[in-house]
């Protein structure tokens, strides 16, 4: 039986569905609004392994930390969900494995964030740790919008607002590469493009296909890896001086890159769902 944890039922879900359908495998909608975690007992008829399609963060940590807890394989794993799900994480896990990442840095206080801005140079892109969708994202262009984004980042009151996470402007040719990876596979990749600096299809990029090179495989699959692997999406830019490895996703959306590639990913999803039912150390 495979349980899939789900927010709502979009293009994706129901691609896994019909999957799951047409091979006649069992599963049950998990429906996050009324699941129950019973703490330190065991979890009633467990699924053999249970498919993370929520698109909340939290309730995707602890929901697959406590399944995990329990003796319940998942896709994916708790340890994935925690650090791709934070890009200060993500971003130390890429560059302790010696991928090229953008320039970065972390900052607690607004005078910090500051000086590490005027330090990188102007434009810089401030992040939230915490997010998806290219939300909350801002290209900050000199001192006064720096002062007046961070003031308003501080204001906010959240202890993630109130953490600042600096990257480098990094000016690619109006797109960036998402290429999917299940298991230890790069099962394809896309162009998303935009006029605007934000390429996210969630924000009108558009996607195409394109060529999975030998250089672009292997990056993926070692970014990959970094995070604890699974079924991922990662976000590759162009930089001046070569490829560098921007954002991993761990529930990632798939009907535009299925529409611009003709990839069925939800059958490689099912594929690599039931091999990780079927290992008796999954968990």
């Amino acid at each position: 039986m495979v349980g899939i944890l789900c927010s709502r039922i979009r293009v994706e879900e129901k691609a896994l569905f019909e999957t799951l359908r047409r091979r006649a495998i069992p599963f049950e909608r998990l429906d996050e609004d009324r699941i129950q975690f019973p703490i330190g007992n065991p979890f009633p008829n467990a699924p053999d392994v249970v498919l993370d399609r929520s698109i909340h963060h939290g309730r995707s940590l602890y929901a697959l930390t406590l399944l995990n807890a329990a003796g319940v394989p998942t896709v994916n794993r708790a340890r994935v969900a925690r650090i791709c799900g934070d890009k200060i994480l993500t971003t130390a896990a890429l560059a302790r494995a010696g991928l090229p990442v953008p320039k970065t840095v972390v900052a607690f206080t607004r005078d910090a964030a500051l000086a590490a801005i005027e330090a990188m140079g102007y434009p810089v892109v401030l992040k939230p740790m915490v997010g998806s969708w290219g939300r909350l994202l801002a290209k900050i262009n000199d001192r006064d919008a720096a002062e007046a984004v961070l003031e308003h980042k501080e204001t906010l009151g959240s202890y993630q607002h109130g953490i600042f996470y600096i990257q480098e402007y990094v000016n690619k040719p109006e797109r960036d590469i998402r290429a999917i990876v299940v298991g230890d596979e790069t099962i394809g990749a896309i162009y998303r493009s935009s006029d605007h600096w934000i390429t996210n299809t969630a924000r009108n990029g558009k996607a195409s296909q394109m060529e999975v090179t030998p250089e672009i495989d292997q990056l993926c699959r070692k970014a990959a890896t970094a995070v604890g692997g699974g079924f991922l999406s990662v976000d590759l830019l162009e930089h001046p001086d070569g490829l560098l490895v921007n954002e991993i996703n761990y529930t990632p959306e798939f009907h535009g890159f299925m529409d611009a590639t003709g990839i069925q990913v939800a059958d490689h999803v099912i594929d690599y769902v039931t091999e990780i039912a079927a290992k008796p150390t999954a968990a």
